[in-house]
């Protein structure tokens, strides 16, 4: 576990709603808070987070948790809102892209109007997404995106273009605390073995013995960020000063192709390193790179975690799963 630089880092107990929380990224971010000594409330209608996510402190005095639909108001007394309830994955956003929207807009709408009564701070978890298939490389947070606003992935990206927007305007209108953070490829241990994302899918094929699928010529590329990593930035931007608003590029520069992830799985997983292609889906990104630039002079923050000690840790979470 990454320690915490006390710069960012409130010495005062805080009461933390995490929605989202018994999702991958939410559960870790949980998990974090409490040992950092918050209070903390998760909000999770279980559609694509787990009640095993937060099985290790569900005993833990300083958590609760609700199930709740984020497209429904929530009423609680709250000092900061990290506000992750989506689903982040084409599998389960594609499934019902109106909820996905509904979540993504109404949720926003919900988590802010929260914030404003109780005057609480809160962070949006948006997304690389918003700059779609991008035309400038690396992406950095001035680019306003290339994005297919009636693609089969628009429910997902437009959803959160619309979030970051209801957040902007929510801080000019109402003066409210806001943090915008654009976060890229995330792994790491609790991924879903079935959310179709690359990491989970190729070290659940490596595992089981099957080819490993990558879709078109596997020359597209993206920039993966381990999970503890994303945590650490996500904890610096919640406590940066009021004025610093974001939007801010949360991921690892380091990029790679479809075809080095599979041989790097294949490798360290053991298997016979057979691979199956498939077409490219549509409006799917061909490159994908944050530039960290302010995030690193903002939050002082870097990935720490290469993608080899961080893929070694998934796999060992995955095989210690019923995959």
């Amino acid at each position: 576990m990454l320690a915490s630089d006390p710069r960012f880092t409130r010495a005062v107990r805080q009461r933390v709603l995490v929605t989202g929380g018994a999702g991958f990224i939410g559960s870790h971010l949980t998990r974090r808070l409490l040992d950092l000594g918050h209070d903390v409330l998760v909000a999770d209608n279980l559609y694509s987070g787990a009640r095993d996510n937060m099985r290790e402190f569900a005993d833990h005095p300083n958590f609760e948790f609700i199930r709740h639909d984020v497209t429904f108001p929530l009423y609680v007394e709250v000092d900061q809102i990290y506000h992750l309830a989506c689903p982040a994955s084409p599998i389960f956003y594609q499934r019902d892209p109106v909820q996905t929207t509904k979540t993504s807009v109404h949720g926003s709408i919900n988590m802010l109007g929260l914030a404003k009564r109780t005057n609480a701070r809160i962070l949006l978890a948006s997304t690389s997404e918003v700059y779609g298939d991008p035309t400038v490389h690396p992406q950095v947070e001035s680019y306003w995106g290339n994005v297919n606003p009636i693609g089969i992935r628009s429910c997902y990206d437009e959803g959160k273009r619309c979030a970051e927007t209801l957040f902007f305007d929510y801080w000019r209108q109402h003066d409210l605390e806001i943090k915008v953070a654009r976060i890229f490829n995330t792994y790491g241990p609790r991924m879903r073995p079935d959310d179709g994302r690359v990491v989970s899918n190729f070290i659940v094929q490596a595992l089981q013995g099957e080819p490993l699928t990558i879709f078109g010529d596997g020359s597209q590329t993206r920039s993966f960020c381990y999970v503890d990593d994303l945590v650490e930035a996500l904890i610096r931007l919640m406590e940066t000063p009021a004025d610093f608003t974001g939007p801010v590029n949360l991921g690892n520069p380091g990029e790679f192709t479809m075809l080095e992830l599979a041989e790097k799985v294949i490798s360290m997983v053991g298997s016979d390193g057979a691979i199956e292609h498939r077409p490219l889906p549509a409006d799917d990104p061909v490159q994908r790179q944050p530039d960290i630039s302010l995030a690193e002079e903002v939050l002082d923050w870097r990935p720490v975690t290469d993608l080899d000690e961080g893929l070694k840790h998934t796999i060992e979470y995955f095989r210690g799963s019923d995959v």
